[in-house]
């Protein structure tokens, strides 16, 4: 897989050897217009890795003017635009961010799955039993193992006990932690002494993906919680520069969003009869399993045409989607056309708002990338890449050799200006 996100490092990279809702705040504030930001170290500090998560972001949010601090990062950073891993949903595209492989083989095969070998437990938000996220082995946990002490201010998995290794420090996730409480937090942590401090650090904001879903892509509300956001990024950069602690800033997204509409539904039971199937997930697309004797009833149901919807079994969907082979793969998925809903349940004429987890192609899907520090290049937008990507740009980061195995491109040839 090509790695466009190689071409971001510049050569001094290889030296370094380290390197959904709560209140809305103000206004979006951070460095004055004329100063630039600050591009290296100006005392001892190492860099520290930041991978930011703005849950939801798509990379148009960048170009509606309530943006200056992300705006500016870009400009004077790295840019583009990352196709998410299918499906395109929070969790697996999260853990495919922190380990270069898609769904179908770290195992977070969505946000609600079923695993064969636990047949009676769905997977949830909740869920933080190794079992679950043990099939591959997130950055936090390698680069601990490596001596790097890293620190997780939420991210899917972070609060589970990967292949017997928690990050040096990390929150219980709660939605309640309002999001500059977790900026705080991080800034907290790089006050700390050297040998305490972490080198790695994740971020996640979850206002934008909510306010996107209850009022969709384009609303006024949304546009307040992206400029939240960035009101946020400003503060973290304001404290990193009064601690002198250069940053190399990773900011990204799982997916993008969709609007959604009452007028946009397909009903479930008007494709199958419902004593042949168990809803596992509903929405952009719906993950069913066939109550016991009636799999072939329910295929004879499901794979034919049907409108703005196509299904497929398990291991038939298109290569190109990379999902199927995983047994925690649900035997059915339907998946709808772009803003479209496939559903179980009853419809609320004013339902509405926004939605993702449509194809990993549709470019309302897309999720901004925007990078900035002293390892990146100035002023460079680089193609569409693929997510998966990031996991070997963090790896070079932080001075961990290369990985082998994954999705994500290794090939970290760096690009001068």
């Amino acid at each position: 897989m090509r790695n466009i996100l190689s071409s971001a490092l510049l050569a001094g990279t290889a030296t370094l050897l380290s390197a959904c809702a709560t209140p809305l705040a103000g206004p979006a504030v951070g460095l004055p217009a004329d100063r630039a930001l600050p591009r290296a170290a100006t005392d001892a500090r190492a860099p520290v890795t930041l991978l930011i998560s703005i849950d939801g972001m798509h990379p148009d949010y960048l170009t509606r003017g309530v943006t200056p601090n992300l705006s500016r990062l870009a400009r004077e950073g790295v840019s583009a635009s990352l196709r998410p891993a299918w499906p395109t949903k929070t969790f697996p595209n999260h853990y495919s961010i922190v380990t270069g492989l898609v769904p179908d083989r770290h195992g977070i095969v969505g946000n609600r799955f079923i695993d064969p070998d636990f047949p009676e437990e769905i997977f949830t938000l909740p869920r933080l039993e190794p079992h679950w996220w043990d099939e591959a082995e997130p950055i936090w946990v390698t680069a601990e193992k490596a001596g790097i002490r890293t620190a997780t201010m939420f991210w899917p998995g972070s609060n589970s006990k990967v292949r017997g290794t928690y990050p040096s420090d990390w929150q219980q996730f709660n939605q309640e932690v309002s999001e500059r409480q977790r900026v705080d937090a991080v800034i907290d942590w790089l006050r700390r002494p050297a040998d305490t401090r972490p080198k790695f650090v994740t971020l996640y904001f979850d206002t934008v993906d909510t306010a996107g879903h209850r009022h969709g892509p384009d609303a006024a509300e949304t546009n307040a919680a992206i400029a939240n956001a960035d009101a946020l990024i400003g503060r973290l950069l304001r404290e990193l520069e009064g601690l002198g602690q250069p940053a190399n800033l990773v900011i990204t997204a799982d997916h993008g969003m969709a609007a959604t509409s009452a007028s946009r539904v397909i009903p479930l039971q008007t494709v199958a009869d419902p004593s042949l199937y168990r809803v596992i997930e509903g929405g952009p697309y719906a993950a069913l399993e066939p109550t016991p004797g009636n799999e072939a009833k329910l295929a004879a149901a499901l794979l034919r045409p049907h409108a703005n919807m196509e299904c497929w079994a398990r291991g038939q969907m298109p290569a190109r989607f990379q999902y199927g082979r995983n047994p925690r793969t649900p035997a059915f998925v339907c998946l709808a056309d772009s803003g479209w809903t496939v559903t179980d349940r009853p419809v609320d004429p004013d339902y509405g708002g926004g939605a993702h987890g449509y194809d990993n192609l549709d470019p309302a899907m897309l999720a901004a990338f925007v990078a900035h520090g002293p390892a990146f290049a100035r002023g460079r937008t680089l193609p569409t890449g693929d997510n998966v990507d990031v996991y070997p740009l963090l790896r070079r980061l932080i001075g961990l050799p290369a990985a082998t195995d994954i999705d994500g491109d290794n090939d970290l040839i760096v690009a001068l200006d």
